[in-house]
């Protein structure tokens, strides 16, 4: 799960980078979906990435404007399986 808190002041230029480059994901990192809140400053997107270092690739990308918060998450199914097969993972990373 991502949570980018836009930069006030930055908002413009991130509207245009996004439309003019797109989501600059460097490869094996997947956008699924994302929500913007009612005050327009956060926006929060589940993404999926084989490294941090691929999803510190991407946020480098967006620095300027945004600043990030990441917290891996697994599925339920995961999360399920792990406890009874007694084994846990780490999400912390």
């Amino acid at each position: 799960m991502v949570i980018e808190q836009f930069k006030k002041s930055r908002i413009e230029d991130l509207e245009l980078r996004f439309k003019q480059r797109g989501r600059m994901l460097p490869d094996g990192v997947v956008y699924h979906a994302s929500w913007v809140d009612a005050g327009n400053l956060r926006c929060f997107q589940v993404m999926e990435s084989p490294t941090r270092e691929a999803m510190k690739t991407w946020m480098s990308r967006w620095d300027d404007l945004v600043n990030f918060e990441i917290i891996p998450v697994v599925n339920s199914e995961e999360f399920w399986e792990a406890r009874r097969s007694g084994k846990r993972r780490d999400t912390a990373g």
